[in-house]
């Protein structure tokens, strides 16, 4: 098992801006030290078959120009890519575009840091009403699941990972997550009873019960 406050506390977490050529759009960026070679990062988040293992089944074609889908979230094209360093694509969801750029760098003692950008616009309503927890969360459990595939541990298929996150445990992991996202809003810049009327609306969306059938 994964001891989920110790990965709480293994990420990184900032909320800030970027200029786009649209104009200037609001950013989040989340990034840890993985115990594993560059060269094995980069094939786990740019391979199909081991993206499937820690995050969600992938289609597409996975190049430069290449349109990718993930299942039952998002799709977009890749439009810049420098293996084994970068990448950067739009993430097309819910009828609103916005980017992701992922960054791999060197540490000491062969470790290797994973550093994911989600890039949006100023203006978009779900940044407006929910904060930077809304992406967050969801980037914070990709985040344990490429640990768990870089370390060896038991992998969880898409329901099993379903299963957890409705779980006790998981509904407090997203809890710490979301709390860690509040901080970063309000070092950000952003008043803090904002951020928490922002934090706690996007909590209540994570951890609902689903309606019953």
């Amino acid at each position: 098992m994964i001891d989920v406050t110790e990965q709480i506390n293994a990420v990184r977490r900032r909320v800030g801006a970027r200029m786009m050529e649209a104009g200037e759009a609001r950013t989040i960026t989340i990034s840890q030290t993985y115990d594993a070679e560059l060269d094995d990062v980069w094939d786990a988040i740019t391979s199909p078959e081991r993206i499937s293992r820690w995050f969600l089944p992938v289609s597409g074609e996975l190049r430069l120009g290449g349109r990718y889908a993930i299942e039952g979230n998002a799709s977009g094209t890749i439009e810049r890519c420098d293996p084994p360093k970068s990448f950067f694509a739009t993430w097309e969801f819910g009828g609103d575009t916005s980017w992701i750029e992922v960054s791999l760098s060197p540490a000491e003692d062969g470790r290797t840091v994973f550093q994911l950008e989600h890039i949006a616009h100023v203006d978009d309503e779900r940044w407006t009403e929910f904060g930077p927890g809304a992406v967050g969360i969801g980037w914070d459990m990709g985040l344990i699941g490429l640990y768990v595939h870089l370390t060896g541990g038991q992998e969880l298929t898409s329901e099993e990972g379903a299963a957890w996150a409705g779980s006790d445990e998981g509904k407090a992991f997203m809890t710490d997550s979301n709390e860690r996202w509040r901080e970063a809003d309000v070092a950000s810049g952003t008043d803090p009873g904002d951020a928490k009327a922002r934090a706690d609306r996007t909590i209540a969306a994570y951890t609902a019960a689903p309606p019953a059938e």
